[in-house]
């Protein structure tokens, strides 16, 4: 062994006390940390308290996030396009602004997090785009709706890499898997929420407007600006702040953090740090990984309303049919999540997901006469769903699990987002009004992407579990992150990654 890999050995060196525990403790402070063992706090509890704290309030802004983003499907079939005076590509066209403003300004508003706090943050963004929102409500024309769209992007784009950074600063890197499905399925419960809401929100045609497409706005973007203002006092910072917990759990939590991640380094902000993610090729495959299921999650989405009207339902009909899929891909999500944490695998649970969801596109595309026989469509919806919400569940957890260094993953976070959408850029121009009811060029990319995504996956398997082969052979796998001065976030030979 040579020199400079012995000096990487854990307990090569001793740091100071407070260094040992990534704090400016004074050395009291830093004894009384020493003194916490195994049973000095009920780990399962605490896990559950931050569990109640947490997921909730951060699990209802992503809700309103994304029905506030996929409304506009349900707005489209009572009449949105018709007012509005709106081309069928024209409608597309303002779906894909929305995704455009989404993709720049992800990665500058994971670096706004990092800089502010979020308590300051997260609310702040749900207040902005829950105005835009409620504006869309009353665009009087082509132009204002481009506009709407454009600004909604922008507001949300900060929310989903945020809250995965977030979490990564309160949770040990096995349990951050689990937590990002469970907030990413308030997807899927917003889709089903979209409907119903649609549903009833409908028969306010008549009041004011001849057409009930501007209530739906008008009414969710409000919801949304009323739960962003309390959502200042209900969303917390970091541990060593949080005033629901005492503190002895303050310092339990600093502990089993320093154990297990970088979330208890004192990290300052640099831009050699975003560098540093911006030239890691894994940070690129993650986000290539989100990219092949963004399109079909996506395009599901904003045109799910489409497809089932399509296939010859009226409007509120179709609004009501597009609940079940959603509930169940809630279902799937959760579950799939539960056994790909006990078994802590990630990829070829992605990899199986993912084609689960290609057998729902088969199946649509397969129905040459979907007038005909629509259950065999709407069959294929439920394939889709339960599919797509597992992968991108999963998909999304994997930077804040195994990438370190807090700057290097706020940043691919955002990064992974940011190249994400970009497949969604690409999907919203593949479901013309004129392909229905088969929608063969929409399904079609659905279906490759899907197919693309579980590669991505496998191939993240196989370099993941070769470089933790590789590393082996030079040094054993760090214990306790939180003690090390000399630590080099994922690059230093003692970090595994999961796959």
């Amino acid at each position: 062994m040579t020199a400079e890999t012995e000096k990487k050995e854990v307990g090569a060196e001793t740091p100071p006390t407070g260094a040992k525990y990534g704090t400016d403790l004074d050395p009291a402070s830093a004894s009384e940390l020493e003194d916490l063992g195994p049973g000095a706090v009920n780990e399962r509890a605490l896990l559950r308290k931050l569990d109640w704290r947490l997921l909730p309030a951060v699990g209802i802004l992503y809700l309103l996030s994304f029905l506030d983003r996929s409304n506009v499907g349900n707005a489209r079939i009572e009449g949105l396009a018709t007012d509005l005076h709106m081309t069928g590509n024209q409608y597309l066209t303002g779906l894909t602004l929305y995704f455009i403003g989404y993709v720049i300004f992800e990665i500058p508003c994971n670096i706004i997090l990092k800089r502010t706090t979020p308590r300051f943050w997260l609310p702040t963004l749900t207040v902005l785009w829950g105005i835009v929102a409620t504006l869309m409500g009353v665009v009087q024309n082509l132009s204002g709706f481009f506009a709407a769209r454009f600004f909604l992007g922008v507001a949300e784009s900060g929310l989903f890499p945020g809250v995965v950074y977030y979490f990564s600063m309160w949770y040990k890197r096995r349990e951050r898997q689990f937590r990002v499905s469970l907030f990413f399925s308030a997807a899927a419960l917003a889709g089903s929420f979209g409907g119903l809401l649609a549903y009833g929100i409908g028969f306010m045609r008549g009041i004011v407007w001849s057409n009930g497409w501007r209530w739906i706005f008008i009414l969710e973007g409000l919801a949304t600006i009323v739960v962003a203002v309390l959502a200042y006092w209900f969303i917390y910072n970091y541990p060593d702040t949080a005033e629901f917990l005492s503190e002895k759990e303050r310092k339990f939590i600093q502990v089993r953090l320093a154990s297990d991640s970088d979330a208890t380094h004192d990290e300052r902000f640099s831009w050699d740090n975003v560098v540093k993610a911006l030239r890691d090729p894994k940070c690129w495959l993650y986000g290539l990984a989100f990219h092949t299921t963004s399109l079909p999650l996506y395009t599901f989405s904003l045109f799910l309303p489409t497809i089932i009207n399509a296939l010859g339902y009226s409007a509120a009909i179709s609004q009501l049919l597009t609940v079940p899929p959603y509930a169940f891909a809630f279902v799937t999500t959760i579950s799939v999540a539960v056994i790909s944490e006990r078994l802590n695998q990630r990829a070829l649970f992605i990899a199986g997901s993912a084609l689960f969801g290609a057998i729902g596109y088969c199946i649509l595309l397969s129905n040459t006469t979907p007038l005909a026989r629509p259950g065999v469509s709407y069959v294929g919806t439920f394939f889709a769903a339960g599919g797509i919400f597992p992968a991108v569940a999963l998909s999304l957890s994997w930077p804040a699990i195994n990438v370190s260094g807090q700057t290097k993953r706020a940043v691919a976070n955002g990064m992974q987002i940011s190249i994400g959408n970009l497949g969604a850029v690409l999907g919203t121009q593949l479901y013309r009004a004129t392909d229905g009811p088969r929608f063969i060029v929409g399904h079609s990319f659905a279906l490759g992407y899907l197919i693309a995504n579980a590669t991505v996956a496998l191939i993240l398997y196989v370099v993941l579990k070769r470089e933790n082969k590789r590393r082996d052979a030079i040094t054993s796998e760090v214990q306790d992150v939180g003690s090390l001065i000399d630590w080099e976030g994922d690059d230093d030979p003692r970090w595994r990654f999961q796959f």
